[in-house]
């Protein structure tokens, strides 16, 4: 029997081709992957990568304009969980995911627009879990809800800053002790959790971000209060970025 058979080099080859199409299928499949989780964090491949010619805002999705008219967006209410001047003509809207990264390092940069506005802006908080990318991210929300209804405003924001403490990311299992620390009763806020009864709200919350335009998280609104004006901003973008638009705003 020959070495060199025809019929069996041809199988080789026919197999060769066979592996070569699934690796390209898969790294077509991952790179696909990589994309959408990339984008529904609100972030480009990093902060080095390159997007028509520009470095991108950290957070922003690919060829995604910095700014753009928002669309249905939700008038700033009672219901809201705000930080700052309620007064203020300015609202900056953050549609915000407890476990994502870009969205605890946005945490911080909105404290500053609060504090170096005074009480020309103030901060409003809603939430759009991711339940793809973050399964824990909606249950926290719900226990956010929780805690202000069980301790109010301040409360709520006490509790929110420890759940984007930039430091780790928190369990579900810590949840009851940063709400005692928050200053809610225990007992009262685990049986508010495990009812669900702040599911609704959370609800509402994502489907009017979904409304306004945000598809990613932080997604991040600018909205005056007087004339109505709206400017969408997605992404974790740096205070230097928010201060231009925020100007222009309350120039007009």
């Amino acid at each position: 029997m020959s070495e060199n058979n025809p019929k069996s080099a041809g199988n080789q080859n026919i197999v060769q081709l066979v592996l070569m199409g699934l690796l390209i299928g898969a790294a077509f499949f991952i790179g696909f992957l990589w994309n959408k989780v990339q984008t529904m964090e609100g972030t480009a491949a990093g902060a080095n990568t390159v997007v028509n010619g520009q470095a991108p805002n950290p957070g922003l999705p690919p060829n995604q304009d910095p700014t753009q008219a928002a669309g249905d967006v939700t008038p700033v209410s009672a219901d809201d969980h705000v930080r700052g001047n309620r007064d203020a003509r300015i609202a900056l809207i953050e549609y915000s995911d407890f476990d994502c990264p870009f969205c605890t390092r946005f945490h911080a940069t909105a404290q500053q627009v609060v504090d170096e506005f005074g009480g020309d802006v103030m901060w409003v908080f809603r939430h759009f879990p991711l339940d793809t990318l973050h399964p824990n991210a909606r249950k926290k929300a719900e226990a956010t809800e929780c805690v202000a209804k069980l301790g109010g405003n301040d409360a709520f924001w006490t509790f929110t800053d420890a759940l984007m403490d930039p430091a780790g990311t928190v369990t579900v299992d810590q949840l009851g002790t940063l709400a005692s620390q928050a200053g809610v009763d225990a007992a009262a806020f685990n049986n508010c959790l495990t009812s669900g009864e702040t599911a609704d709200a959370v609800n509402a919350d994502f489907s009017s971000g979904q409304s306004a335009g945000v598809r990613g998280t932080p997604g991040n609104i600018l909205l005056d209060t007087q004339s109505g004006e709206t400017s969408l901003i997605p992404g974790a973008l740096p205070f230097d970025s928010l201060k231009p638009e925020i100007d222009s705003m309350l120039a007009n």
